[in-house]
């Protein structure tokens, strides 16, 4: 029994590992996407600019979010936890100050208009 056990425990962590690493990458090639079309849209003076590199960088934050929890799946030790908890807490932070700028810079956008 504890062999199916231990087998069990070490198909979760590589499923997860493989998961987070994938999760990551998601985060990464939008970011990269992002901030190839923001470049393209800072030449071209593009008034939206600031409001689609906010959405991008919230959306490449909220993949790197999602990897963190579930790096949570196969922490061992207190100490990992804690650092893990300090991460994901500093995320969401900058989560929630995009989204607020995105908020503003949508209103801005329409009182332009």
């Amino acid at each position: 029994m504890t062999a199916i056990l231990n087998n069990i425990e070490q198909l979760i962590t590589i499923i997860t590992e493989i998961a987070t690493l994938l999760l990551e990458f998601f985060g990464v090639i939008v970011l990269v996407h992002t901030a190839i079309k923001s470049f393209i849209q800072w030449i071209r003076h593009d008034s939206t600019l600031r409001l689609d590199l906010a959405q991008g960088i919230a959306l490449s934050l909220e993949f790197k979010m999602g990897s963190e929890v579930l790096r949570t799946v196969v922490v061992r030790e207190w100490e990992e936890l804690g650092i893990l908890g300090a991460v994901i807490l500093l995320r969401g932070l900058l989560t929630f100050l995009i989204h607020w700028e995105i908020k503003h810079e949508k209103a801005s956008l329409e009182h332009k208009e």
